[in-house]
């Protein structure tokens, strides 16, 4: 199985996250991540969508996305021609005796202390997945009382713009 990343831009109009998400749940696809915010543009939206499948089901996702009536584009951000980010918090129930353990690994990955509780610290972290897998993975000794992930943003590099695609 294939991981595909979408940049899609769409109107900014209620209903419009829905509908693409009915797209996928009637279709029987999942979604690994998504993403959506406003643009510099008021009008639309950007989504970072990330699915999973062979070749012939990304292909059918991206033909059924593009025919949407609110889809005004879809592109793939493709590794090495994107940037794609997600952030991550964790809160990590730690003794103050461990705290400067915890401050190591999180400045070796330019990870940022957001806040300290009597025991615990939540840590701030934005890279790619397998820097926040690797972060992860060395929290494996402590106790990690919660987590969450935002899902990939991404953008192509360059002077590419999306809006120049449908103008």
């Amino acid at each position: 199985m294939k991981k595909k990343v979408l940049s899609i831009l769409v109107d900014n109009t209620s209903g419009v996250l829905s509908r693409i998400s009915g797209l996928f749940s009637r279709r029987g696809y999942n979604i690994d991540s998504l993403t959506v915010g406003e643009t510099e543009n008021a009008e639309y939206s950007r989504m970072t969508v990330v699915v999973r499948g062979d070749d012939h089901i990304l292909d059918q996702i991206e033909k059924q996305l593009a025919k949407l009536e609110d889809v005004r584009c879809v592109k793939e951000l493709k590794s090495g021609h994107s940037v794609c980010r997600e952030l991550v918090l964790i809160t990590v129930g730690v003794e103050a005796s461990n705290r400067p353990e915890i401050i190591a690994i999180a400045d070796t990955f330019r990870g940022k202390i957001v806040d300290v509780g009597v025991d615990t610290m939540m840590i701030e972290l934005t890279g790619n997945q397998t820097k926040l897998n690797a972060f992860i993975k060395l929290l494996d000794g402590y106790e990690i009382k919660e987590l969450v992930r935002t899902g990939i943003a991404g953008l192509s590099r360059g002077a590419e713009v999306m809006l120049d695609d449908f103008d």
